[in-house]
């Protein structure tokens, strides 16, 4: 194991105190319901007591920065038509905390508890958790930022073609520029508290910045090609218009046109989230050992 299991309790029941601590204040600015509190606190402390103070901090960085980008220009008119499809608003719930932050947790833990017998393969998780933490937040800028784009998005699949802001699966230059640089903020944010509280991967800090913007964005894509393909989308007859919502507020049902009825938003940044982890885990195989 990363540490003896004294000092590992200690580790994770300091991440306790932290992720709860972080939770509450977050919940206080509404941007966590009170389900996605024990999300968070069930993510962070699984982060945080793990794969400790470095990767902690990470997930520190992508919640604040994606909590921040949630809120700006919230008032423009084209983030306000674009939320109206989306399944979720911007408080995030438990299943979004798990969604985003549940395989970068569950590759923190792995990693540390193989590290003694499987050196190399700790360290190919960790790489693997840098990345998934780059794809979410990656994922984030790009929603984020891309509603504003100045130009109509495209379909992934068929670029030909213009969808309305906001629609699963639609790429813009403004939005794919944003997912990259939401995965490198991720990846020189690790080379930043590398240096302050060490890494695994301290030999390849430069190499995982590129890494990092590449597997990010490699995943965010990823999330685009899953929303246009295969992610549930439903039509509301009240609104005229296509949706992610299968349910309207006051639990009127809306007809389902396309995907798979389980693949829901909060699957699709799962799924993106270890394809990213896994990209960038290949790129720190293949270049850096």
């Amino acid at each position: 194991m990363v540490a003896s299991s004294t000092s590992l309790a200690v580790q994770i029941g300091l991440g306790l105190v932290l992720s709860s601590a972080i939770g509450v204040l977050a919940y206080r600015r509404r941007a966590l319901s009170r389900s996605g509190v024990w999300g968070a606190i069930a993510v962070g402390t699984a982060i945080f007591g793990f794969g400790g103070w470095t990767a902690g901090l990470l997930l520190i960085a992508f919640f604040v920065s994606s909590s921040v980008l949630s809120h700006f220009k919230d008032r423009d008119p084209r983030k306000q038509r674009a939320a109206e499809m989306f399944e979720k608003g911007g408080q995030r719930d438990w299943w979004q905390a798990i969604a985003n932050g549940g395989a970068a947790a569950a590759l923190a833990v792995i990693s540390a508890l193989i590290a003694e017998p499987a050196p190399l393969v700790a360290k190919l998780l960790f790489a693997a958790m840098v990345g998934a933490l780059a794809t979410v937040n990656a994922d984030t800028w790009a929603t984020e930022l891309g509603v504003l784009s100045p130009t109509s998005p495209r379909r992934i699949t068929r670029l030909k073609e213009v969808v309305v802001p906001g629609t699963s699966g639609g790429v813009t230059l403004t939005g794919t520029a944003a997912a990259l640089g939401g995965a490198l903020f991720i990846g020189a944010a690790h080379a930043l508290l590398s240096q302050l509280f060490g890494s695994p991967l301290r030999e390849s800090i430069g190499a995982m910045m590129v890494f990092a913007a590449l597997g990010g964005l490699g995943g965010a894509l990823f999330d685009s090609l899953l929303g246009a393909t295969v992610q549930a989308m439903y039509y509301s007859e009240r609104r005229q218009k296509e949706t992610e919502k299968a349910f309207e507020r006051d639990g009127t049902p809306n007809r389902h046109v396309r995907g798979w009825r389980w693949m829901n938003n909060d699957w699709v940044n799962f799924l993106a989230s270890l394809f990213g982890a896994a990209l960038t885990a290949a790129l720190w195989f293949f270049f850096s050992r």
